[in-house]
């Protein structure tokens, strides 16, 4: 396939949500992701993931010199983090600390450490916006940071409230893409309710990849190009095909001659 080569980027994250079993329950083939991703966002608990799982993952990707980061949700293993709580932040704050502590914790038995937290689902989407429940999480961070010899980033959506306000407390953000979803013109995600909202075609989001990286922005779902900033990539797990997808995009990226990198 034939990929774009427009600009001077040379270097980007590949990262990817696991540790998402639970119990008898399997989610995702996390050991071959672990092969391609270059930093894995691993679930503490809330959404998905237990004791076992948790400690397996961050010990798997440590042995890989992969990236650890925190996959923090709202209380709901039932619902895979995917429903909105409207908790009060100082709540939201402590149950998000709590999960801090259980990864860093963890990591640290197993040799490794904790970089950087990915808020997931529901969270994810509503301190995209919502000023009170941002404000939790950067003061989450800010707390367990003091406890830390190496402070944790924050990843996550390219212009999202809780990432300028990492900012402005001192922390350092991440922006990231995500390969397999479409975007609107805004530069916003597709809402998954939407028809063409998730892509499959591993050969055209590899391509996709390549031309962010080179050029700074991807095509919307409607066929105009969008400015996406991004020092991350972000391919889902638990989708069907996930790790021929990851492995598509990796090869495409470094055909065109950029490096997967951590930045973790």
């Amino acid at each position: 396939m034939s990929l774009p080569s427009e600009n001077t980027a040379t270097t980007v994250d590949l990262n990817a949500d696991m540790g998402e079993s639970f119990g008898a329950w399997t989610m995702g083939d996390d050991r071959a992701l672990l092969d391609v991703v270059t930093s894995a966002n691993i679930a503490c608990g809330f959404h998905a993931g237990d004791p076992t799982v948790l400690t397996r993952t961050c010990r798997m990707a440590a042995k890989r010199g992969v990236g650890i980061g925190a996959h923090v949700s709202y209380r709901d293993l039932a619902g895979f983090g995917r429903s909105f709580i409207d908790l009060p932040p100082a709540q939201l704050r402590d149950e998000l600390v709590y999960q801090l502590a259980a990864i860093t914790g963890v990591a640290a038995t197993v040799g490794a450490h904790v970089g950087y937290v990915k808020p997931h689902g529901a969270l994810y989407n509503a301190i995209v916006h919502h000023q009170a429940q941002a404000e939790a999480v950067v003061e989450a961070l800010v707390t367990i940071n003091k406890t830390l010899d190496r402070p944790l980033a924050l990843l996550g959506l390219p212009g999202a409230l809780v990432l300028d306000l990492a900012e402005q407390a001192g922390l350092r953000a991440v922006r990231e893409a995500f390969a397999d979803r479409a975007y609107t013109a805004e530069g916003t995600l597709v809402s998954r309710r939407q028809e063409g909202a998730v892509l499959h075609d591993a050969d055209e989001v590899a391509r996709r990849m390549v031309q962010l990286v080179r050029t700074g922005s991807v095509t919307s779902i409607d066929g105009q190009p969008v400015q996406v900033q991004a020092d991350s990539i972000c391919v889902h797990g638990d989708s069907p095909g996930a790790v021929a997808m990851a492995k598509a995009v990796r090869e495409a990226l470094e055909a065109d001659g950029i490096a997967l990198r951590s930045f973790a």
